[in-house]
């Protein structure tokens, strides 16, 4: 439990993190920020499927092939409803994540992006906390890892518009941490699941691995190639993903 408690810190504070760095940075570059993101969607990709997916064939007995599929599609159609109610990083227009909102009559876009960014991160927790339901260690800590990644760019530009916005530091920065902060809960959330009853567990797995895939194909890689860095986008997936692949081959 305390491992869980230190991962759930870890992948939440990982946006924290971001945004202190994006208080010293003050701009972000869309290629620097591409590549990053690009890495950590390799990363994720190789976890859900390695960490999620196969686990949850593994585990699951009679029809586990079917309540694969059916959980990855139910995380997947989880994550398109949330698309529909708050868009998210590549649909809001109007802010621009290098931190020059068309005006100040925009911060309320840029706190609709920052609650989206929030939201988002509930599924991610979930992946987290739910890797622990396999019993494989490190396998959930490379899970969350993969996760963590992605939320340091994440914390990093969301604290240029607000800044620009006319936000105080003190309240850009609490705002920042409350996006982590339902990451943790996500992962709490995650391992209670598996924890109470392990018939879940193939469903859980699937669903999460899902949710990450979702994210990686709608979310990520549209963005990363949407500001003229395609082709380091695409190398920087596939390190990430070896990257990912190594250390499940020899931690795994």
């Amino acid at each position: 439990m305390n491992l869980v408690l230190l991962t759930a810190l870890g992948v939440g504070g990982a946006t924290v993190i971001g945004a202190l760095i994006g208080f010293l940075t003050k701009t972000i570059s869309h290629k620097f920020s591409d590549l990053v993101l690009s890495f950590a969607a390799g990363v994720m990709l190789c976890a859900a499927f390695f960490g999620l997916i196969m686990p949850s064939l593994e585990y699951g007995e009679n029809w586990a092939v079917f309540i694969t599929i059916i959980g990855i599609f139910c995380g997947a159609f989880m994550l398109n409803v949330l698309d529909k109610l708050i868009p998210h990083l590549h649909r809001l227009s109007g802010v621009d994540i290098e931190g020059h909102p068309e005006n100040n009559e925009k911060l309320n876009k840029v706190l609709l992006f920052v609650m989206a960014i929030a939201i988002h991160n509930l599924p991610e927790g979930l992946a987290a906390g739910v890797g622990f339901g396999t019993g494989n260690t490190a396998e959930a800590l490379t899970i969350a890892g993969g996760i963590a990644l992605q939320n340091i760019p994440e914390g990093m530009v969301i604290i240029a518009p607000m800044l620009a916005g006319g936000m105080s530091k003190k309240r850009t920065l609490f705002i920042a941490a409350l996006t982590g902060l339902v990451e943790v809960l996500g992962t709490f959330l995650g391992y209670a699941a598996v924890s109470i009853s392990t018939a879940i567990l193939p469903f859980a797995l699937a669903f999460a691995g899902g949710t990450m895939l979702y994210v990686i194909s709608d979310e990520m890689i549209p963005e990363t190639h949407s500001h003229g860095s395609e082709r380091g986008a695409t190398y920087a997936l596939l390190i990430g993903f070896c990257a990912m692949l190594i250390m499940d081959f020899y931690m795994g």
